[in-house]
């Protein structure tokens, strides 16, 4: 079974770092001012962890 990515909405603080680093997978949305996934089976895995290295309050995982 492949991973996929989860980002808590929760604890996002809309910095869009995950959103430069992998415009494929995360989007910003306007109305709540956060990230999301578009794309949870994922895309490029360095792009995607770099996401979730850089994320600044780590609201960001892999899921198996």
């Amino acid at each position: 079974m492949a991973r996929t990515v989860v980002l808590d909405q929760d604890e996002c603080i809309g910095c869009e770092a995950c959103v430069e680093l992998c415009p494929e997978v995360f989007a910003f949305d306007e109305e709540t001012e956060k990230a999301r996934v578009i794309k949870e089976e994922g895309g490029p895995e360095e792009e995607i962890q770099e996401a979730i290295d850089t994320c600044p309050v780590e609201c960001i995982h892999w899921s198996e």
